[in-house]
């Protein structure tokens, strides 16, 4: 019963949104059970057609105003700011990008070391093989995870000036 209120509110909020030439007639058939269903041809016993409201289409307004910005043009009061400022600003951010990819590469060795190529040390709450295996494809994840940081990191440090 929920389906079919839930197909009736789907199809009375759809059919606004159909083209005009999409529109015919549609049938509500009650079947012996007193299951309903939603038809386009009221052929069979017990269907009714049903009154859906028309379609009222608007169309869209036209604007007459061609736009003439591009995207070069700043407006006059657009804020500048002084070179030495922004030379400041960019050794910070070289600085703080540098300090990230230290902080990745010593974290990418000390997996790369727990990894141990493929074949990590076995730990005490490991006895269940399994758990051992998901550790280590962790392990090989956070890898692959950290060699892209590192990649990202170095390519961001190429586009600076």
């Amino acid at each position: 019963m929920k389906r079919q209120l839930a197909l009736l509110l789907f199809f009375v909020a759809a059919i606004p949104a159909l083209p005009a030439f999409a529109q015919s007639e549609v049938y509500l058939c009650v079947d012996s059970n007193g299951n309903r269903e939603y038809k386009n041809t009221g052929a069979t016993k017990g269907c009714k057609r049903v009154d859906l409201p028309g379609v009222t289409t608007v169309p869209a307004t036209i604007s007459k105003k061609p736009v003439t910005q591009t995207a070069s043009s700043k407006p006059t009061d657009f804020p500048r700011v002084n070179d030495t400022v922004q030379k400041a600003r960019d050794s910070d951010r070289k600085q703080i990008l540098q300090d990230e990819m230290r902080t990745e590469e010593q974290k990418l060795a000390g997996l790369r070391g727990e990894y141990n190529s493929g074949e990590p040390e076995r730990r005490g709450d490991e006895r269940n093989y399994a758990k051992y295996q998901e550790r280590t494809a962790a392990l090989k994840d956070d890898i692959a995870r950290t060699e892209k940081n590192v990649e990202a990191l170095k390519r961001e440090l190429g586009n600076l000036k």
